[in-house]
């Protein structure tokens, strides 16, 4: 059972336009989406256990067919490529993908410092488009901010865990060859290129109390 409370709507996100990093398709995106995972994974944050995707029809639209699956030997064994294509509705032979999702879980420590693993902790996810590949970072989860989603501070857990999301947001940087565009701000944070902003802070020192939408 969660030990957090997960936000509709994203705390903060980045998102890196990846046209000159790499060749846009499936193959390329599978590839840099390992790649970022072991960045991820080093800091225990994101460890992929699944992959999930939509498919869809060029000039006619969605399938409504999402496909999730499974990653016994991790997003780098070489047959993924493969298992991908190869889960394509049969009832569908001209679909294709357009996004890819990395599901898996990750470790947060709380006030005491005691650790505990949390399903999709870290989002990562890539578009294939044949147009340009792009990959997206979201977080959740208040265990970023200085604030919880009360309102309260929690200068403890900041201090465990925001440390580790911006190292993962320059270390992805500098695979990536740039630094991340932060995404817009939502009812539950707003991202800068370090991690995720402190929001309006009252005289009391408590911020914005959220947890009405949660």
């Amino acid at each position: 059972m969660s030990r957090l409370l997960r936000a509709p709507r994203e705390c903060g996100s980045w998102y890196w336009d990846l046209y000159d990093f790499a060749e846009p398709g499936l193959r390329s995106a599978l590839m840099v989406a390992a790649r970022m995972c072991d960045v991820l994974a080093g800091l225990e944050l994101l460890t992929p256990t699944a992959l999930t995707y939509r498919w869809y029809v060029l000039d006619v639209g969605a399938t409504g067919v999402t496909t999730t699956l499974e990653l016994p030997r991790g997003l780098s064994d070489p047959t993924v490529p493969e298992r991908v294509t190869g889960s394509r509705p049969t009832a569908q032979p001209a679909a294709d993908i357009a996004d890819i999702a990395v599901l898996g879980a990750g470790k947060w420590f709380d006030a005491d410092g005691r650790s505990w693993s949390e399903s999709e902790l870290v989002n990562l996810s890539l578009s294939t488009a044949p147009t340009g590949l792009s990959a997206e970072i979201r977080v959740h989860h208040d265990v970023w901010g200085w604030h919880d989603f009360a309102g309260r501070p929690q200068p403890a857990v900041y201090d465990k865990n925001a440390p580790r999301l911006t190292a993962a947001l320059a270390e992805l940087s500098g695979l990536l060859g740039m630094n991340p565009e932060p995404g817009e701000p939502t009812y539950f944070g707003a991202a800068t290129r370090e991690g995720i902003a402190t929001r309006e802070v009252q005289e009391d020192g408590m911020g914005p109390d959220v947890t009405d939408r949660l």
